[in-house]
């Protein structure tokens, strides 16, 4: 445990009661959970395969791994687990489903798949608006609430029609043998309710638990932790209340509170001591962020020395805005010889982005934008992976219907909409009703014959399946759909269509590489899960090794640092975003603010635009409330600054400098 800190080492050692580490921006809290998880290992006598470490991204989960592993011998590390929740609930229901009525081998829809369903229901329904039902229906599976529980909260006609909906959107994907995303927390904590004893083989198996990022939490993954610590809550859970900026997605700040009311003999341990900032930096933070009501009071500090002050940049409009932070990292770059990876540019929303991009491609700078589509949302992977979703569960409907005409069969809409009646009748899949003469006898003969075709050809591949390396089967899908050629066909250019077809010998490399880490142990329909759940974003780590500004959402950069950091557009109804002007809200925005503040390791500027164009009209804009926040001394307002005539030679001097190294 050399070179840790008083606070770091307590929380590594304790143990006999709950233990939360409340972590402040930068304090190391990433070391903490790996020395503990060695500490146990090595001083606790705890086994590695009782140990669970849970976080939220794969990339947090896998940045563990590796760091426990430094710290480990492999023999040591055996059986540790290191997940994200999701993957968590993915491993329990694997291996405990048929409790709760699926069948092996069932699928994970993704966002898409779930907005399919659920349309195609409201049409029924002659629900409207179907746009924002995935995400209210994603909240009540969050807050743990069933279908029945929404519907004795409903007060008028539109809400009980949601419930409904809810309520048969969960009944038909049971039918097609799939659960979404919210259901890889919601199951497992419905089945360790209704089976106490899985639950007691779950907590004997997993005796120690450490949560990252506790503050993310929702009610339901809150519960699912409190069932396997137990009674004993041997648990250590590592947080901070002010960055959490996830309520649109059901986190809740109040289970930091929730956790001490639950375990009375909560032990609470401060990570205050800052390795990343400069003085002036958290100061300003710190002073932010104060506005916010706090159970728990904390103080960021640093040994980091004072630094510079912070700058805030008033520009005149979006498009000035972006030239002088432009501009700001020319000069930076050409005066300090910093590298272009050290810049990182902060927004709101993804709008926000535009004309910086178009401004830095001007200039020849190289950047990147984190958080564009990710590998699987991309269309050629999702149609692999709907076939090979049908292949290893041909009761996913969602599969099928995006396969059925992709490359084209020339299987019409009517004939799939007396396919859907017909399945709906005899309560089976779409797959298996249509290779019942029942159905056969109310479609046309060609229409008979293209679907006949279509089935004979699935069956062979699902028996193909239980003998051959999924790898196999997936090359042999590619060629039998002549998938190359359709690319061509639907791509915008053949250049275009060379790299949709690179993504796909992608797909057949991740089927390869898993079958092969699982030792052939791994199933297609695991290799399926494991890839439905793997978060492509933060897969792609070559991204950020190019020596490029980095542009993303505050949301984005949590969890990340630079150097120098540029948080744009800082005007009310943007920072604070208009959607969120009650208290909850701006409480949450003020965190917000906070996180982008904290990702500055050296220098921070902060800028606003005086205009912006709303609608095709050009409006004024109040810099942000969050501006008047922040300890005046440590700002420099570049519209109030004076240059000295030492100043202006000082810069003088680094140009000639820096071009006598360009020309050196």
């Amino acid at each position: 445990m050399q070179g840790l800190n008083p606070q770091q080492q307590a929380a590594v050692v304790h143990l006999g009661s709950p233990l939360l580490v409340l972590a402040g921006a930068g304090s190391g809290k990433t070391r903490v959970i790996t020395q503990k998880i060695a500490w146990l290992i090595r001083q606790a006598d705890h086994e590695a395969k009782q140990i669970a470490a849970i976080t939220f991204t794969n990339k947090a989960a896998r940045e563990m791994r590796e760091r426990a592993g430094q710290l480990l011998s492999k023999e040591e590390s055996k059986g540790l687990t290191v997940s994200t929740f999701h993957t968590l609930g993915l491993n329990i229901l694997k291996q405990e489903v048929k409790k709760l009525g699926y069948k092996p081998g069932f699928s994970i829809l993704d966002a898409q798949d779930s907005d399919l369903v659920l349309r195609e229901l409201a049409i029924k329904e002659d629900i409207g608006e179907a746009d924002d039902i995935r995400w209210q229906v994603s909240r009540w599976k969050n807050d743990f609430l069933n279908p029945e529980q929404v519907m004795q909260q409903a007060t008028d006609e539109l809400s009980q029609r949601a419930a409904r909906l809810y309520e048969q959107y969960q009944r038909q994907i049971k039918a097609y043998n799939a659960v979404d995303f919210d259901d890889l927390i919601v199951l497992p904590v419905q089945l360790f309710q209704q089976y106490p004893e899985v639950l007691e083989t779950w907590q004997k198996r997993l005796r120690y638990l450490l949560v990252d990022e506790y503050q993310d939490t929702n009610a339901c993954q809150y519960q699912l932790i409190r069932q396997l610590a137990g009674v004993r809550g041997a648990l250590t859970t590592v947080g901070d209340d002010d960055q959490s900026i996830y309520a649109w997605r059901g986190a809740r700040p109040e289970n930091i509170v929730q956790l001490q009311r639950d375990y009375p003999t909560l032990k609470v341990i401060k990570l205050e001591q800052n390795y990343r900032s400069t003085k002036r930096i958290l100061d300003s933070a710190n002073h932010l962020i104060a506005h916010n009501p706090h159970l728990f009071e904390k103080k960021l500090w640093s040994t980091l020395g004072e630094g510079d002050p912070i700058l805030v940049m008033p520009c005149r409009s979006v498009e000035h805005e972006a030239e002088k932070v432009v501009g700001e990292i020319m000069k930076r770059h050409f005066r300090e010889r910093t590298e272009y990876k050290d810049f990182a540019i902060l927004y709101r929303g993804n709008h926000q982005s535009r004309v910086f991009e178009t401004l830095l491609r001007q200039q020849n700078i190289p950047y990147q934008i984190t958080g564009g589509t990710s590998f699987f949302e991309r269309t050629e992977v999702k149609d692999i992976l709907a076939y090979l979703r049908l292949i290893s569960n041909p009761n996913d409907d969602a599969a099928f219907l995006r396969v059925i005409n992709t490359p084209r069969r020339e299987i019409g809409t009517t004939t799939l909409e007396k396919l859907g009646d017909y399945a709906h009748e005899r309560n089976n899949s779409l797959f298996i009703s249509a290779q019942e003469m029942g159905f056969a006898e109310r479609i046309s003969t060609k229409a008979r014959q293209r679907l006949e075709h279509f089935t004979y050809w699935l069956n062979d591949l699902i028996e193909l399946n239980k003998t051959e390396h999924p790898a196999n089967v997936v090359k042999r899908i590619i060629t039998d759909i002549h998938y190359e050629d359709w690319l061509l066909q639907n791509s915008s250019s053949p250049n275009m269509a060379e790299k949709r077809m690179a993504n796909v010998h992608e797909v057949v490399d991740w089927v390869n590489k898993l079958y092969d880490d699982g030792l052939g142990k791994e199933t297609l329909a695991e290799i399926v899960a494991h890839m439905s759940l793997v978060d492509l974003l933060e897969r792609n780590s070559e991204e950020a090794e190019q020596n490029a500004v980095t542009l993303m959402t505050l949301h984005g950069a949590k969890g990340l640092e630079f150097p120098y950091v540029f948080l744009i557009g800082a005007e009310e109804e943007i920072l604070p975003h208009l959607n969120s002007m009650d208290e909850a809200g701006i409480q949450e925005e003020r965190r917000l603010a906070y996180v982008g503040i904290t990702r500055a390791q050296k220098h921070l500027t902060i800028s606003y635009a005086k205009t912006r164009s709303r609608y095709g009209e050009k409006m004024a804009c109040d810099p942000s409330r969050f501006l008047a926040e922040l300890p005046e001394e440590h700002l420099l307002w570049e519209d109030r600054k004076v240059s000295t005539p030492e100043e202006r030679q000082a810069t003088a001097s680094a140009y000639i400098a820096s071009l006598k190294d360009l020309l050196g």
